[in-house]
């Protein structure tokens, strides 16, 4: 049940730094969302006061009313006793119709002015493009700031931006709406470079995106900190014998995992169709793990009598933990990756990737080292081929799992949140 608290209850500052961090929604399974999230738990784990500040939305779908919105006192509503365990304040916002599918913030200037003086921030990280949230902050910050040097207000604000950047390309998006991000990149990221004080990139790759947009390279800072504390600790006394019995799957099999959301750009459907043409190959088992979209139906279908691959629909973080902890290979044949959170969970776990080998995930698999590139999103007798391989040789896949093991201590949050407070610091 939603219990909604008082503005109040969130006054606590620590005497380091204070940090709001902006993104569109909240989600379960979402990587923008999750690293979000996960950014903020880790600040307040070391030490520092930070807020989660979102929309009414949790994967696309609205958990607080209008109604509730127009009875607050400050236009923002403290969420209590989430499932994430960290400090929630939502405002008000709305899903618009263009660019679609997005989801804006309503009257947020003001509404972030009554949270910065409530809660004293001096810092703030917004996260994603194509809305409103980055291109609201950058103006407040240097509204903020120039109250600041009026000594109007005693303290000045940090502004980060993550973009989470995916080139907009042709292959990608329809005509209009390659139109649109491209216009938006033309139109906002010019000022978010020049009042941003830091840009977090998820890759070297991104980071390169962002010189070529016109970042200058010495606001860039390398953000790899998304493997979450929690999955580590999970891990200690994670079983695929729990997640087996728990879904009825084989243990005997050697796992091959799809952690990810049933859309069309992750591509699931094309898992399932690696599937079918394995399912003589009676060694391996796949497992398809994700909250449900727009190819579910197609997915569904495609695997309907198959006896080598189950779909168990959205799980918890200790079911992932468990089906990690057993996998063989996980595989990702995604049209669009900016990196990967399930291929860095994997990793940690020894679990070699099959992948796409798009955007970020080229960087960030290894190839022949960590996993295997495929030939993009549609090479299905390419990751047939690669499977048997792997299969076949268990020797080739316990090489691939050492190497997995060690890159992924590179993305350890604490390590990577600990560079970033120290970088803010110095930059205050």
């Amino acid at each position: 049940m939603l219990k909604i608290g008082r503005s109040n209850d969130l006054v606590k500052p620590s005497d380091g730094l204070r940090v709001g961090i902006i993104m569109y929604q909240t989600s379960n399974s979402k990587g923008q969302e999750l690293v979000a999230q996960r950014m903020t738990r880790e600040f307040i784990r070391l030490g520092h006061s930070a807020y989660l500040i979102t929309s009414p939305y949790k994967d696309g779908k609205r958990v607080i009313s209008d109604e509730l919105f127009e009875k607050s006192e400050k236009g923002y509503l403290v969420v209590e006793n989430d499932t994430m365990q960290i400090p929630i304040i939502r405002v008000n916002g709305y899903i618009s119709s263009w660019p679609p599918r997005r989801i804006m913030f309503r009257d947020f200037i003001s509404v972030l002015k009554r949270i910065v003086d409530d809660l004293n921030l001096n810092t703030i990280i917004t996260h994603s493009t194509l809305w409103n949230g980055p291109e609201e902050v950058v103006k407040f910050s240097e509204w903020w700031n120039i109250l600041y040097e009026s000594k109007m207000v005693d303290h000045s604000l940090i502004y980060l931006h993550m973009s989470h950047y995916q080139p907009p390309l042709v292959s990608r998006y329809e005509p209009i709406e390659l139109a649109y991000r491209v216009a938006w990149n033309r139109s906002f990221f010019p000022l978010i470079f020049k009042k941003a004080d830091l840009i977090l990139c998820t890759t070297p790759i991104e980071m390169e995106h962002m010189t070529k947009l016109g970042c200058p390279p010495k606001k860039l800072f390398l953000y790899l900190g998304v493997l979450d504390e929690n999955l580590v600790e999970l891990g200690a006394k994670a079983s695929l014998t729990n997640f087996a019995r728990k879904y009825n799957i084989p243990e005997d099999k050697k796992i091959v995992s799809y952690i990810g959301t049933m859309e069309k750009r992750k591509n699931p459907l094309a898992v399932a169709k690696v599937a079918r043409l394995l399912s003589n190959q009676r060694d391996l088992y796949f497992v398809l793990a994700g909250r449900p979209g727009g190819q579910e139906k197609e997915v569904k279908r495609e695997i309907r009598n198959l006896n080598n691959i189950k779909y168990v629909g959205e799980i918890s973080d200790s079911d992932k933990a468990d089906l990690l902890s057993g996998s063989y290979v996980n595989i990702i044949l995604s049209h669009m990756e900016a990196l990967g959170l399930t291929q860095i969970e994997s990793m940690y776990f020894g679990v070699p990737i099959l992948t796409s080998a798009t955007d970020g995930q080229r960087w960030l698999v290894r190839d022949k080292v960590d996993g295997i590139h495929l030939k993009g999103p549609e090479d299905i007798g390419g990751a047939v081929e690669s499977l048997r391989y792997l299969a076949e040789r268990p020797e080739e896949r316990a090489r691939l799992s050492a190497n997995v093991k060690e890159r992924a201590k590179m993305f350890l949050m604490t390590t990577i949140i600990s560079s970033l407070i120290e970088k803010i610091m110095t930059i205050m």
